[in-house]
């Protein structure tokens, strides 16, 4: 935000620039009475100023954000109203009335009138009249700090690499350390994309394992005779091509813990070797006679239901019984859709990391899709989805155009497949996390990411109120 150009202002900086700055057209900043309208109905802060550096106009949202009312902004220089990290060092706004250089998206933070902090993003760009000539600067910035909550929020429902708010998983969370203090064989369920792998890190992380390795093997990526050798080893001449000896996954994970994947895909004879390696923990490589002692855990998964393989005769009685020691159930991401702001701010952290962009979160409309989806592919699908935005999103927040066609699809087509307007899904949306969190306001913004102010307009807009409201306030 730029200085105060007057010297009642002590500002060296604001005085030296108030010299440099270009020749302005004398008009002052005056903006039409639709064009107030439009922006004081924005969820960004938007404020003008004047060649003097002077703010002309303040919108609504400027207010909330600021805490400040606009007649209290209006006149004023605006780094007196700001009072950003960069306003007597780097100004943004003054640095594009000087340059003309627009500045897009720069992360800085605010005090608001009642002291707080709060981190914003600001974008910059001079004004003209309707010749062309420049007669002040423009800055729009939004509130940061729902994000930065949200953030907070990642990390504090986090066990490794799991996050989760869900009291579904949370039962999980305080399982695992109880589960890991043991050497008891795991089985873990779930549908595909939903976290297994992850779950048996943490187990082994969590165990007094933790300092040997962690090998997993999908079970039902290899062939039986292929997963036998990869499993247990082969001696050289055990099969064609068995030039020489070589170690097997069992061997590979001495000390630390085997995560055996998709183990419902296991053959019939390969579960007979396995089951003997639980039992006496011991197994005998591809084409040997010596028999080698295994010490290591075994953690299973799969997306099957084992007892109906079971009931079929499609996989070992003894063997499911072994196995199924413990048992963890992973939900669906579409039971924890509570999940989804935080999910979807762990993987865009971690995509501007590896990408090296800066990409602020989801939209509203953005949001609001994610949470109609119903995520077939659950959390894989969603780290997809966003992985896609990230190729057609340069920077800012995703919008629905830059997601994958199918969900682009929902979003467009929405009337035609469910019979609800753009407008009545975002409705749907907000009642039913307002109905998960019992009508308490900041936790239904904090999952919706979105300020508590915009969530309240929301609820007024679409008139929404909780069942037998008279009831509840008595």
């Amino acid at each position: 935000m730029p200085g105060n150009p007057s010297p009642k202002s002590g500002s060296k900086l604001c005085i030296n620039r108030s010299k440099q700055a270009p020749k302005f057209a004398a008009d002052q900043v005056e903006l039409l009475p639709q064009n107030t309208i439009i922006l004081d109905s924005i969820a960004d802060g938007v404020f003008t100023v004047d060649p003097d550096w002077r703010i002309t106009f303040f919108n609504r949202a400027a207010q909330e954000i600021t805490g400040i009312p606009a007649a209290a902004a209006l006149g004023r220089p605006c780094c007196d109203v700001l009072r950003t990290s960069l306003c007597e060092s780097a100004c943004l706004l003054g640095h594009t009335m000087e340059t003309g250089e627009s500045v897009i998206n720069r992360l800085v933070r605010i005090h608001r009138a009642d002291g707080k902090e709060l981190p914003i993003s600001v974008s910059t760009a001079l004004l003209r009249d309707d010749q062309g000539q420049v007669i002040g600067g423009v800055e729009t910035f939004r509130d940061l700090s729902p994000a930065e909550e949200l953030h907070r929020e990642t990390r504090q429902h986090r066990l490794g690499d799991i996050i989760s708010k869900s009291p579904l998983m949370q039962r999980i969370f305080e399982l695992l350390p109880q589960i890991a203090r043991t050497d008891s064989t795991v089985l873990i369920q779930g549908e595909s994309g939903t976290g297994k792998e992850l779950v048996a890190r943490a187990l082994h992380n969590l165990s007094p394992r933790s300092r040997g390795p962690f090998v997993a093997v999908n079970c039902g990526a290899l062939p039986d005779t292929l997963l036998e050798s990869e499993l247990f080893g082969h001696t050289a001449g055990a099969f064609t091509d068995a030039r020489r000896d070589r170690q097997g996954r069992f061997a590979a994970a001495e000390g630390g813990t085997l995560f055996l994947d998709e183990c419902g895909d296991i053959s019939p004879a390969l579960q007979a070797r396995l089951l003997r390696v639980l039992e006496e923990r011991a197994y005998t490589p591809l084409g040997s006679s010596k028999s080698v002692k295994a010490d290591v855990r075994i953690v299973t998964a799969t997306n099957k239901d084992l007892a109906q393989l079971v009931a079929a005769g499609d996989f070992r009685k003894d063997l499911f019984y072994r196995i199924n020691v413990v048992k963890l159930q992973l939900p669906l991401l579409t039971e924890r859709k509570e999940d989804i702001p935080l999910l979807a701010a762990h993987y865009i952290d971690r995509f501007n990391r590896l990408q090296n962009k800066n990409i602020q979160g989801l939209n509203q409309e953005t949001l609001a899709i994610f949470l109609g989806h119903d995520w077939p592919g659950n959390i894989r699908e969603l780290e997809n989805a966003i992985e896609h935005a990230f190729i057609l999103c340069p920077q800012g927040e995703i919008l629905p155009e830059h997601l994958p066609d199918h969900l682009q699809g929902e979003h467009h087509l929405g009337p035609a497949t469910n019979a609800l307007t753009l407008q009545e899904q975002e409705k749907r949306v907000l009642w039913e996390a307002l109905e998960r969190h019992q009508w308490r306001r900041l936790a239904t913004a904090r999952e919706l990411g979105i300020d508590k102010n915009t969530l309240r307009r929301k609820i007024k807009r679409f008139g929404l109120a909780p069942p037998l409201a008279g009831e509840l306030e008595e």
